[in-house]
């Protein structure tokens, strides 16, 4: 784990300009850039913290990991490009400040300014706590807590994109499609009454690399609501993720775990099916 500095007040914005980028996070829930990271720690899934180290905010303000690490240097030391993603970035003003990283994270030498530091495990792990506690739950989807709060691996992080986290643009989904899931037809209305009203994925149909610039989303024709499984399980093939069509041939196609008992009643049913449905 390794604290990132980053001094604002330079002028030195690897972001291409930190509001827009939290936006961009905000909207696809990653936003990747180039840093200088240290190449004996920076390893590929190392986690990272940014760390503001400028004179009117002082604070930590995102979170991340490696994804490309630089490549070593003769020396062992220094700085090397790579590439960092951040899952996590809070807009200016809203960091963790100095006075309370001090209090609850002892272990770190917060006031000192560094391009990046190592952070000590027990450091590690009282900075996630603080940061799950200082963090808003995730709108776009509450079933996910906010990035940072959970160990890298804890959990399957599917890829969505800013259209599918734009609220109008589901407003306007649901209210043609319905809040029924488009490949399984689970209703979180049905299943749990009120609370789940309205409680739904929505995932857009056309893969990211067929969007050009100019495109204009038309929420009706490209947005259809889904369950957070099917969700997840359209954005499983990447760079394109399963069409709802696709992904309903697979539920029909899909029978029984293998190395699983049958009882006498799921084998006539399973017999019934086929005949039914005339599969020889």
């Amino acid at each position: 784990m390794i604290l990132l500095g980053w001094n604002p007040d330079r002028g030195d914005d690897p972001f291409g300009g930190y509001r827009s980028t939290v936006d961009e996070v905000t909207g696809a829930g990653f936003f990747r850039c180039k840093w200088l990271l240290p190449p004996l720690q920076a390893t590929a899934g190392t986690e990272v913290w940014l760390f503001s180290q400028g004179s009117r905010e002082r604070g930590v303000l995102g979170h991340g990991r490696v994804v490309a690490p630089p490549d070593p240097l003769p020396s062992g030391r220094g700085g090397a490009p790579g590439i960092v993603e951040f899952d996590a970035l809070r807009p200016r003003g809203d960091s963790i400040p100095l006075d309370l990283l001090t209090l609850r994270v002892p272990g770190i030498a917060w006031g000192v300014n560094r391009p990046s530091l190592r952070i000590p495990a027990a450091a590690g792990l009282a900075l996630r706590t603080l940061w799950a506690e200082t963090s808003t739950p995730e709108e776009a989807d509450p079933l996910l807590p906010p990035p940072g709060t959970l160990p890298p691996g804890a959990l399957a992080q599917a890829r969505v994109n800013r259209y599918e986290r734009d609220p109008s643009a589901r407003r306007v989904c649901l209210a043609h499609h319905g809040t029924s899931c488009a490949v399984c037809g689970f209703s979180f209305e049905e299943a749990f009454g009120p609370p789940g009203r309205d409680f739904v994925h929505v995932h857009h149909l056309a893969p990211a690399t067929r969007l050009v610039a100019g495109y204009e989303l038309d929420p009706i024709a490209d947005l259809v609501p889904l369950c957070p499984n099917c969700h997840s399980m359209a954005h499983l093939r990447l760079p394109d993720p399963y069409s709802p069509a696709e992904l309903r041939a697979l539920r029909s196609a899909a029978g029984f775990v293998p190395g699983t008992t049958l009882s006498p009643e799921q084998l006539t049913a399973q017999a019934d099916a086929v005949r039914i449905l005339g599969a020889r």
